[in-house]
């Protein structure tokens, strides 16, 4: 099941005086907080050598919490984290995976509307496709997110599923590695994903996110597709706009009609025109006017339902359009954005006045730019949301 639901599962049995909700606090002895593991997954009809396998395994790791507490990397820029993502190695290698699958990701695509490259991008972003699978163990790490106070809501339930499983057959408690967030697999699935999706690809009776390709692309396909992709509709292309664009449009949350920014004369990167329609549209500027622009369609959201952060969502969509056949963006020539500290002292000086900027960490997401930009207009600057050392300067 997806989180939501497993979460209202978690919830209801706190609620229901079921028994398990002392032991579904977080905190306190972990040796305790094992034991509740136990009797939730014996209680959910797990059989008693699976549940003790996998509890087994199960231990606190300091790894996991220091992970987990110092993720850094979506501070980056776009330009500096797509151009050190989407290089020669992971462009040649998902074509020839493309063409290596062709048949797999053919049925993929007839069966969930999901095309190759969509899931070739995510294959190849998220493991090299299949070369980098992580090597925390899952149990462990999940046994610690849960433990810990931070987010168990999120994480006991894909510690069950983890169980859950084993107790299937998919994986052995010593096959389950991945990252320290608990994912696994070659697209770092996370437990209840890997249930909820998880597809025999090849017939061979197993399901192995870890070393059956068909398994994964399948799975992948499926995964996608419940979050809503739109068969045969363009996720993201890059564009030309003209100088004298109204540059407060350019938003993320600002969904016109494609026809509107044609109006306004934006055109496709290679000059063409934009088709004239009605299909719903948001334009996105990573770096600002001066640097790279794109149009992004519905199916975008898909990609930020599979992470929230616009720098990895917009490299990763950027790099199906790639494995599609586009041709590389023009990057510009942005105006120099902030460093990470002049990132969170802009954010702060946001923050006090008024504006909720998603917290002061050094990460430019939606609520940044929102705020920026409303400072852009009261400040007569072009509200392109690119903060910069000059609007630093003039706050």
């Amino acid at each position: 099941m997806p989180v939501a639901s497993r979460f209202a599962l978690t919830l209801s049995l706190l609620l229901s005086g079921s028994g398990f909700a002392a032991a579904q606090q977080c905190g306190g002895d972990f040796g305790a907080f094992l034991q509740g593991v136990r009797a939730e997954a014996q209680a959910k009809g797990l059989s008693a050598g699976a549940v003790g396998a996998a509890v087994a395994d199960m231990r606190q790791d300091p790894k996991v919490l220091a992970a987990d507490r110092a993720q850094g990397v979506f501070a980056q820029d776009w330009q500096q984290f797509a151009t050190r993502m989407v290089n020669g190695y992971r462009l040649q290698q998902g074509k020839e995976n493309l063409q290596k699958y062709a048949s797999v990701l053919s049925r993929i695509e007839a069966e969930t509307g999901v095309p190759g490259p969509v899931i070739a991008a995510f294959w190849g972003l998220e493991t090299d496709y299949g070369a980098v699978l992580g090597n925390f163990d899952t149990l462990a790490a999940l046994a610690t997110l849960a433990h810990d106070c931070r987010r168990p809501e999120l994480f006991r339930p894909h510690l069950l599923a983890a169980i859950e499983i084993v107790d299937r057959g998919y994986l052995t408690p010593s096959e389950m590695k991945g990252a320290w967030a608990g994912e696994i697999g070659q697209t770092q699935l996370l437990p209840e994903e890997y249930l909820e999706f998880g597809t025999d690809g090849d017939g061979n009776g197993r399901i192995d996110l870890r070393q059956d390709a068909a398994d994964v692309l399948f799975t992948t396909g499926k995964y996608i597709q419940s979050l809503g992709w739109r068969g045969g509709e363009p996720w993201l292309e890059a564009v030309q706009v003209p100088s004298e664009f109204p540059w407060d449009r350019a938003a993320l949350v600002n969904k016109e009609p494609r026809a509107n920014f044609a109006e306004l004369g934006v055109t496709r990167a290679d000059g063409s025109a934009l088709p004239s329609d009605q299909l719903p549209a948001s334009l996105i500027l990573p770096m600002g006017r001066g640097g790279p622009a794109f149009l992004a369609y519905p199916n975008f959201d898909i990609y930020l339902k599979w992470n929230k952060s616009l720098v990895y969502s917009l490299t990763a969509a950027y790099f199906s359009t790639r494995l599609a056949g586009a041709p590389p963006v023009d990057m510009g020539n942005p105006q120099p954005g902030l460093d990470l500290e002049a990132t969170k002292r802009l954010q702060q000086r946001l923050t006090d006045l008024g504006y909720d900027t998603g917290g002061v960490d050094g990460i430019i997401g939606e609520n940044t730019r929102a705020a920026v930009r409303k400072e852009q207009m009261r400040l007569g600057l072009p509200a392109d949301g690119w903060p910069t050392a000059d609007l630093l300067r003039a706050l």
